[in-house]
Protein backbone atom coordinates (compact mmCIF):
# COMPACT_ATOMS: atom_id res chain seq x y z
CA UNK A 1 0.00 0.00 0.00
CA UNK A 2 2.83 2.62 0.84
CA UNK A 3 4.46 1.64 -2.49
CA UNK A 4 0.93 2.56 -4.24
CA UNK A 5 0.81 5.49 -2.31
CA UNK A 6 4.19 6.83 -3.50
CA UNK A 7 3.58 5.77 -7.26
CA UNK A 8 0.33 7.48 -6.59
CA UNK A 9 2.30 10.46 -5.23
CA UNK A 10 5.01 10.36 -8.08
CA UNK A 11 2.69 10.72 -11.03
CA UNK A 12 0.51 13.39 -9.44
CA UNK A 13 3.91 15.57 -8.91
CA UNK A 14 5.27 14.44 -12.16
CA UNK A 15 1.95 15.53 -14.00
CA UNK A 16 1.81 18.53 -12.02
CA UNK A 17 4.72 19.89 -13.18
CA UNK A 18 4.19 18.90 -16.88
CA UNK A 19 1.28 20.98 -16.85
CA UNK A 20 0.97 23.85 -18.78
CA UNK A 21 -2.29 25.34 -18.70
CA UNK A 22 -5.15 25.61 -15.55
CA UNK A 23 -7.11 23.43 -17.83
CA UNK A 24 -4.83 20.70 -17.35
CA UNK A 25 -3.60 21.42 -13.50
CA UNK A 26 -7.92 20.69 -12.61
CA UNK A 27 -7.63 17.61 -14.81
CA UNK A 28 -5.04 16.43 -12.59
CA UNK A 29 -7.03 17.45 -9.57
CA UNK A 30 -9.66 15.37 -10.70
CA UNK A 31 -7.86 12.43 -11.59
CA UNK A 32 -6.00 11.79 -8.12
CA UNK A 33 -8.55 14.24 -5.57
CA UNK A 34 -11.95 13.97 -7.52
CA UNK A 35 -14.77 11.38 -6.02
CA UNK A 36 -13.40 8.88 -8.48
CA UNK A 37 -9.57 9.73 -8.39
CA UNK A 38 -7.18 7.79 -7.29
CA UNK A 39 -6.59 8.36 -3.50
CA UNK A 40 -10.17 8.05 -3.46
CA UNK A 41 -10.24 4.47 -4.57
CA UNK A 42 -7.28 3.87 -1.95
CA UNK A 43 -9.78 4.97 0.82
CA UNK A 44 -12.31 2.61 -0.42
CA UNK A 45 -9.98 -0.19 -0.52
CA UNK A 46 -9.20 0.00 3.00
CA UNK A 47 -11.50 -2.67 4.01
CA UNK A 48 -9.22 -5.15 2.80
CA UNK A 49 -6.21 -3.85 4.89
CA UNK A 50 -5.48 -5.16 8.53
CA UNK A 51 -7.82 -3.36 11.23
CA UNK A 52 -4.29 -2.71 12.92
CA UNK A 53 -2.58 -1.12 9.80
CA UNK A 54 -5.99 1.07 9.23
CA UNK A 55 -4.45 4.32 10.79
CA UNK A 56 -1.03 4.05 9.30
CA UNK A 57 -2.78 3.62 5.92
CA UNK A 58 -5.49 6.68 6.39
CA UNK A 59 -2.49 8.76 7.74
CA UNK A 60 0.11 7.65 4.36
CA UNK A 61 -3.10 9.06 2.40
CA UNK A 62 -3.83 12.15 3.85
CA UNK A 63 -0.39 13.39 3.58
CA UNK A 64 -0.38 12.15 0.03
CA UNK A 65 -2.97 14.18 -0.50
CA UNK A 66 -1.51 17.25 1.38
CA UNK A 67 1.57 17.51 -0.87
CA UNK A 68 -0.26 16.93 -3.71
CA UNK A 69 -3.04 19.85 -2.58
CA UNK A 70 0.07 22.02 -2.24
CA UNK A 71 1.67 21.42 -5.36
CA UNK A 72 -1.39 21.85 -6.50
CA UNK A 73 -1.85 25.21 -5.47
CA UNK A 74 1.40 26.40 -5.36
CA UNK A 75 1.52 25.98 -9.39
CA UNK A 76 -1.71 27.54 -9.86
CA UNK A 77 -0.77 30.46 -7.86
CA UNK A 78 2.51 31.03 -10.38
CA UNK A 79 0.47 30.25 -13.55
CA UNK A 80 -2.07 32.92 -12.54
CA UNK A 81 0.34 34.96 -11.91
CA UNK A 82 2.22 34.76 -15.22
CA UNK A 83 -0.92 34.96 -17.33
CA UNK A 84 -1.86 38.61 -15.83
CA UNK A 85 1.67 39.86 -15.82
CA UNK A 86 1.48 38.51 -19.64
CA UNK A 87 -2.13 40.91 -19.98
CA UNK A 88 -0.40 43.34 -18.10
CA UNK A 89 2.43 43.65 -20.26
CA UNK A 90 -0.08 43.44 -23.63
CA UNK A 91 -2.71 46.06 -22.10
CA UNK A 92 0.26 48.47 -21.06
CA UNK A 93 -0.46 52.07 -21.71
CA UNK A 94 2.17 54.59 -22.59
CA UNK A 95 1.25 57.97 -20.70
CA UNK A 96 3.64 60.17 -23.57
CA UNK A 97 1.85 59.24 -26.24
CA UNK A 98 -0.71 61.66 -28.08
CA UNK A 99 -4.40 61.18 -26.76
CA UNK A 100 -7.24 60.57 -29.19
CA UNK A 101 -9.95 63.26 -28.88
CA UNK A 102 -13.34 62.22 -28.27
CA UNK A 103 -15.82 63.41 -30.45
CA UNK A 104 -18.52 65.06 -28.62
CA UNK A 105 -21.82 66.12 -29.20
CA UNK A 106 -24.10 69.20 -29.59
CA UNK A 107 -27.28 69.92 -28.31
CA UNK A 108 -30.44 71.07 -31.01
CA UNK A 109 -31.32 74.64 -30.77
CA UNK A 110 -34.73 73.10 -30.97
CA UNK A 111 -34.19 71.06 -27.15
CA UNK A 112 -32.07 74.23 -25.90
CA UNK A 113 -35.11 76.44 -26.98
CA UNK A 114 -37.80 73.53 -25.43
CA UNK A 115 -35.92 72.96 -22.10
CA UNK A 116 -35.90 76.96 -21.17
CA UNK A 117 -39.39 77.54 -22.19
CA UNK A 118 -40.37 74.44 -20.29
CA UNK A 119 -38.35 75.68 -17.64
CA UNK A 120 -39.90 79.59 -17.16
CA UNK A 121 -43.25 77.80 -17.07
CA UNK A 122 -42.44 75.03 -14.57
CA UNK A 123 -41.30 77.84 -12.49
CA UNK A 124 -44.60 79.53 -12.88
CA UNK A 125 -46.24 76.42 -11.60
CA UNK A 126 -47.18 75.48 -14.98
CA UNK A 127 -47.28 71.70 -15.80
CA UNK A 128 -46.08 69.84 -18.78
CA UNK A 129 -48.38 67.61 -20.80
CA UNK A 130 -48.11 66.01 -24.09
CA UNK A 131 -50.68 64.08 -26.41
CA UNK A 132 -51.20 61.80 -29.35
CA UNK A 133 -49.60 63.54 -32.80
CA UNK A 134 -52.17 61.08 -35.08
CA UNK A 135 -55.72 62.95 -33.92
CA UNK A 136 -59.29 63.12 -34.05
CA UNK A 137 -61.16 65.39 -36.22
CA UNK A 138 -62.91 66.10 -32.68
CA UNK A 139 -60.55 67.51 -30.59
CA UNK A 140 -58.35 69.04 -33.68
CA UNK A 141 -61.07 71.18 -34.96
CA UNK A 142 -64.62 70.91 -33.66
CA UNK A 143 -63.77 70.71 -29.86
CA UNK A 144 -62.02 74.45 -30.55
CA UNK A 145 -64.75 75.63 -32.52
CA UNK A 146 -63.41 75.51 -35.40
CA UNK A 147 -66.45 74.89 -37.97
CA UNK A 148 -66.61 72.01 -40.57
CA UNK A 149 -66.27 74.87 -43.39
CA UNK A 150 -63.14 76.71 -42.12
CA UNK A 151 -60.58 77.04 -44.42
CA UNK A 152 -57.97 75.61 -42.28
CA UNK A 153 -59.82 71.82 -42.50
CA UNK A 154 -58.90 72.14 -46.12
CA UNK A 155 -56.59 69.10 -47.60
CA UNK A 156 -54.31 71.65 -48.54
CA UNK A 157 -53.78 72.78 -45.11
CA UNK A 158 -54.17 69.46 -42.97
CA UNK A 159 -52.65 65.88 -43.33
CA UNK A 160 -55.79 63.75 -43.29
CA UNK A 161 -55.50 60.04 -42.68
CA UNK A 162 -59.49 59.63 -43.27
CA UNK A 163 -62.34 61.90 -42.48
CA UNK A 164 -62.13 61.29 -38.74
CA UNK A 165 -58.51 61.62 -38.34
CA UNK A 166 -55.86 63.93 -39.05
CA UNK A 167 -52.16 64.72 -38.20
CA UNK A 168 -52.42 67.12 -35.56
CA UNK A 169 -51.90 70.56 -37.15
CA UNK A 170 -51.46 72.35 -33.33
CA UNK A 171 -51.15 70.92 -29.70
CA UNK A 172 -54.23 72.63 -28.70
CA UNK A 173 -55.99 69.05 -28.87
CA UNK A 174 -54.22 68.47 -26.10
CA UNK A 175 -55.87 71.54 -24.18
CA UNK A 176 -59.10 69.59 -25.12
CA UNK A 177 -58.81 66.10 -23.97
CA UNK A 178 -57.37 68.12 -20.65
CA UNK A 179 -60.47 69.81 -20.14
CA UNK A 180 -62.90 67.32 -21.05
CA UNK A 181 -60.90 65.32 -17.31
CA UNK A 182 -62.83 68.28 -15.40
CA UNK A 183 -59.50 68.85 -13.20
CA UNK A 184 -59.66 72.46 -12.04
CA UNK A 185 -58.25 74.46 -11.98
CA UNK A 186 -55.70 73.78 -14.94
CA UNK A 187 -52.12 75.40 -15.57
CA UNK A 188 -50.44 73.79 -18.63
CA UNK A 189 -47.90 73.80 -21.45
CA UNK A 190 -48.49 71.55 -24.61
CA UNK A 191 -45.36 70.89 -26.54
CA UNK A 192 -44.97 68.96 -29.16
CA UNK A 193 -44.67 67.78 -33.32
CA UNK A 194 -47.27 69.34 -35.41
CA UNK A 195 -47.97 68.82 -39.56
CA UNK A 196 -49.26 71.18 -42.12
CA UNK A 197 -49.24 70.87 -45.96
CA UNK A 198 -46.61 73.65 -46.37
CA UNK A 199 -43.96 73.76 -48.70
CA UNK A 200 -40.40 73.29 -47.67
CA UNK A 201 -38.91 77.09 -47.70
CA UNK A 202 -36.49 79.59 -45.14
CA UNK A 203 -39.43 79.73 -43.26
CA UNK A 204 -41.97 77.06 -43.64
CA UNK A 205 -41.95 73.58 -42.95
CA UNK A 206 -44.79 70.68 -43.39
CA UNK A 207 -43.45 69.50 -39.59
CA UNK A 208 -42.21 71.63 -37.21
CA UNK A 209 -43.11 72.03 -33.13
CA UNK A 210 -45.36 74.17 -31.38
CA UNK A 211 -45.58 74.83 -27.44
CA UNK A 212 -49.21 75.87 -26.39
CA UNK A 213 -50.40 76.99 -23.14
CA UNK A 214 -53.56 76.68 -21.44
CA UNK A 215 -55.05 78.24 -17.57
CA UNK A 216 -58.37 77.59 -16.80
CA UNK A 217 -59.48 79.04 -13.29
CA UNK A 218 -62.48 81.39 -11.68
CA UNK A 219 -61.93 84.58 -12.32
CA UNK A 220 -59.09 84.94 -15.12
CA UNK A 221 -58.64 88.18 -16.88
CA UNK A 222 -57.03 89.46 -20.00
CA UNK A 223 -54.83 91.37 -17.36
CA UNK A 224 -53.80 87.51 -16.34
CA UNK A 225 -52.84 86.61 -19.60
CA UNK A 226 -50.73 89.88 -20.23
CA UNK A 227 -48.94 89.61 -17.57
CA UNK A 228 -48.09 86.13 -17.95
CA UNK A 229 -46.66 86.72 -21.11
CA UNK A 230 -44.86 89.68 -20.55
CA UNK A 231 -43.04 87.42 -17.89
CA UNK A 232 -42.50 85.17 -20.20
CA UNK A 233 -41.15 87.59 -22.96
CA UNK A 234 -38.57 89.26 -20.23
CA UNK A 235 -37.43 85.67 -19.29
CA UNK A 236 -36.32 84.28 -22.36
CA UNK A 237 -35.12 87.35 -24.37
CA UNK A 238 -33.56 89.57 -21.67
CA UNK A 239 -35.21 92.14 -18.84
CA UNK A 240 -35.64 94.88 -20.80
CA UNK A 241 -37.75 93.44 -23.57
CA UNK A 242 -41.34 95.19 -24.29
CA UNK A 243 -44.28 93.31 -25.12
CA UNK A 244 -47.19 95.09 -27.40
CA UNK A 245 -50.91 93.14 -27.88
CA UNK A 246 -52.12 93.65 -31.16
CA UNK A 247 -56.20 92.38 -31.83
CA UNK A 248 -56.25 89.58 -33.77
CA UNK A 249 -58.85 86.35 -34.17
CA UNK A 250 -58.98 82.74 -33.37
CA UNK A 251 -61.69 80.67 -33.60
CA UNK A 252 -60.93 78.84 -29.89
CA UNK A 253 -60.61 82.21 -27.93
CA UNK A 254 -62.16 85.63 -27.57
CA UNK A 255 -60.65 88.11 -27.48
CA UNK A 256 -57.71 87.42 -29.03
CA UNK A 257 -54.59 88.95 -30.23
CA UNK A 258 -51.27 88.82 -31.13
CA UNK A 259 -48.01 89.26 -29.20
CA UNK A 260 -45.27 91.76 -30.31
CA UNK A 261 -41.94 91.81 -28.22
CA UNK A 262 -39.28 94.67 -28.92
CA UNK A 263 -36.42 93.81 -31.03
CA UNK A 264 -34.04 92.71 -28.22
CA UNK A 265 -30.54 93.61 -31.41
CA UNK A 266 -31.53 97.35 -31.39
CA UNK A 267 -34.03 97.43 -28.29
CA UNK A 268 -36.96 98.88 -30.60
CA UNK A 269 -35.08 101.20 -32.67
CA UNK A 270 -35.28 99.52 -35.83
CA UNK A 271 -32.84 97.27 -37.34
CA UNK A 272 -32.23 94.43 -40.24
CA UNK A 273 -33.55 91.86 -37.83
CA UNK A 274 -36.90 93.37 -37.28
CA UNK A 275 -36.77 95.15 -40.56
CA UNK A 276 -37.28 98.55 -39.12
CA UNK A 277 -40.17 98.11 -36.97
CA UNK A 278 -38.38 97.53 -33.59
CA UNK A 279 -40.72 95.08 -32.81
CA UNK A 280 -40.51 90.97 -33.53
CA UNK A 281 -44.02 88.63 -33.56
CA UNK A 282 -43.37 85.69 -31.16
CA UNK A 283 -46.97 84.55 -30.53
CA UNK A 284 -50.88 84.04 -30.41
CA UNK A 285 -53.17 84.48 -27.56
CA UNK A 286 -56.51 85.03 -26.41
CA UNK A 287 -59.28 84.57 -23.53
CA UNK A 288 -60.21 81.15 -24.22
CA UNK A 289 -63.89 81.19 -25.88
CA UNK A 290 -66.91 80.23 -23.54
CA UNK A 291 -68.00 77.60 -26.37
CA UNK A 292 -65.21 75.64 -25.95
CA UNK A 293 -65.04 75.71 -22.97
CA UNK A 294 -68.67 74.09 -23.16
CA UNK A 295 -67.97 71.60 -25.50
CA UNK A 296 -65.22 70.29 -22.72
CA UNK A 297 -68.03 70.26 -20.13
CA UNK A 298 -66.96 73.79 -18.37
CA UNK A 299 -69.15 75.86 -16.82
CA UNK A 300 -68.01 79.31 -18.92
CA UNK A 301 -70.27 81.62 -15.54
CA UNK A 302 -68.12 80.09 -13.07
CA UNK A 303 -64.67 79.69 -14.96
CA UNK A 304 -62.70 81.16 -17.66
CA UNK A 305 -59.14 81.41 -18.98
CA UNK A 306 -56.50 82.02 -21.69
CA UNK A 307 -54.76 80.43 -24.04
CA UNK A 308 -51.64 80.97 -26.39
CA UNK A 309 -49.19 78.91 -29.27
CA UNK A 310 -45.89 79.89 -30.29
CA UNK A 311 -44.03 78.06 -32.77
CA UNK A 312 -40.72 76.34 -31.09
CA UNK A 313 -38.57 77.03 -34.27
CA UNK A 314 -39.30 80.80 -33.76
CA UNK A 315 -38.08 80.90 -30.48
CA UNK A 316 -34.83 79.42 -31.64
CA UNK A 317 -34.61 81.60 -34.74
CA UNK A 318 -34.94 84.42 -32.70
CA UNK A 319 -33.04 83.48 -29.80
CA UNK A 320 -29.94 82.49 -32.10
CA UNK A 321 -29.77 84.41 -35.54
CA UNK A 322 -30.66 81.72 -37.43
CA UNK A 323 -32.21 83.12 -41.02
CA UNK A 324 -33.28 79.98 -42.66
CA UNK A 325 -35.23 77.07 -40.73
CA UNK A 326 -34.09 74.38 -43.30
CA UNK A 327 -30.83 74.62 -41.38
CA UNK A 328 -32.72 73.02 -37.96
CA UNK A 329 -33.20 69.84 -39.67
CA UNK A 330 -30.46 68.89 -42.28
CA UNK A 331 -28.50 68.16 -39.51
CA UNK A 332 -25.48 69.79 -40.49
CA UNK A 333 -22.48 68.98 -38.08
CA UNK A 334 -20.83 72.64 -39.13
CA UNK A 335 -23.88 74.23 -37.74
CA UNK A 336 -24.89 72.31 -34.91
CA UNK A 337 -21.45 72.82 -33.39
CA UNK A 338 -22.21 76.28 -32.70
CA UNK A 339 -24.69 74.97 -29.66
Amino acid sequence: MKDRLEQIKKDALAQIEAADALEKLNDVKVKYLGKKGELTAVLKSMKDVAPEDRPKVGQMVNETRAVIEEMLETTKTKMEKAIREEKLKQEVIDVTLPSKKSSVGHRHPNNIALEEVERIFVGMGYEVVEGPEVEYDLYNFEKLNIPADHPAKDEQDTFYINKDIVLRTQTSPVQARVMEQGKLPIRMIAPGRVFRSDEVDATHSPSFHQIEGLVIDKNVSFADLKGTLEEFAKELFGPETKTKFRPHHFPFTEPSAEVDVSCFKCGGKGCRFCKGSGWIEILGCGMVHPHVLEMCGIDPEEYTGFAFGVGLERIALLKYEIDDMRLLYENDIRFLKQF
